[in-house]
């Protein structure tokens, strides 16, 4: 029998597959992602400890969502700037239109910064009233995240 600890993370093929259906259904699909010394990302960007990025095809170029990492270049205040994010950083995929997506709990050893590090799977309320920007600009007063609910 194979112990659960030695198979592969599924958060890369849930985030592949939501990927997918957010594109296939034109909605926009965004992650959030808990920032940390692996994580490049524009500084600027991040407003405590996570930032929340536009993956669609409009927004990126040369999008690679890999089992290890998603890599891509996208435009922030118009200039061009290469992503790195270690799948294990995603804390949520979503689609902006109507919140609809997949938060992750973080794995054992990573900092509890978010409602999902506790180890419960969780869900997304409704964001669809809640402005984000394609092409985001550092926030004034607080960017639009997915509230977090546990799925009981």
């Amino acid at each position: 029998m194979i112990d659960a600890k030695d198979l592969p993370s599924t958060r890369p093929y849930l985030i592949r597959a939501l990927y997918e259906w957010c594109s296939e259904n034109g909605f926009t699909p965004f992650i959030a992602v808990l920032v940390d010394e692996t994580v490049r990302v524009p500084n600027e960007y991040v407003k405590d400890g996570e930032i929340v990025l536009n993956i669609s095809m409009d927004a990126t170029s040369a999008l690679r969502i890999g089992n290890d990492f998603i890599e891509f270049k996208g435009r922030f205040g118009g200039v061009a700037r290469d992503i790195l994010v270690p799948v294990h950083r995603v804390l949520a995929i979503y689609a902006r239109e109507n919140g609809q997506g997949m938060a992750f709990p973080m794995l054992a050893g990573e900092p509890a910064a978010s409602p999902a590090a506790d180890g419960a799977l969780v869900g997304l309320n409704s964001i669809a009233s809640q402005k984000v920007d394609t092409d985001p600009q550092p926030p004034k007063t607080g960017g639009a995240r997915p509230t977090l609910t546990r799925i009981k």
